[in-house]
């Protein structure tokens, strides 16, 4: 996603189908999606309905899809990372006023953080500062 631009919002089906297209290694066929909409979140779409979610998506910029032959499939139209980051900075302006370390302490409020994470965090906020 460019700087700047306004993320439209994906429904929460949506967010699972783009998730699935996202972790896939690739392209991936709509039939895969709707076997995998089933096994991993419990959705049974008909093939219609997954057409109908791709669709809606394609129009939101996020998808596009193609035939090859009797398969059609499913293409990321936008990055995973930046659609996190931006959904993130707006719960982030909304709920913490814009602060994450808010966000954070209400994470893991009453829990400790493991000792690798905290690192991580650190190195994180190190290089963050350079």
């Amino acid at each position: 996603m460019e700087k700047g631009y306004e993320v439209r919002r994906l429904s929460a089906c949506e967010q699972m189908i783009m998730k699935l297209i996202w972790d896939a290694d690739g392209d991936i066929p709509v039939q895969e999606l709707i076997v995998r909409m089933r096994e991993c979140y419990g959705k049974d779409y008909a093939r219609t309905t997954m057409v109908t979610f791709l669709k809606k998506m394609s129009d939101k910029g996020y998808v596009s899809t193609y035939r090859v032959g009797r398969i059609s499939f499913a293409h990321a139209e936008r990055d995973a990372k930046e659609y996190i980051r931006q959904i993130l900075k707006e719960e982030i302006d909304f709920w913490f006023e814009g602060r994450p370390s808010d966000l954070i302490s209400v994470l893991y409020s009453g829990q400790k953080l493991p000792v690798e994470e905290r690192e991580n965090i650190r190195k994180l906020l190190d290089e963050m500062a350079v």
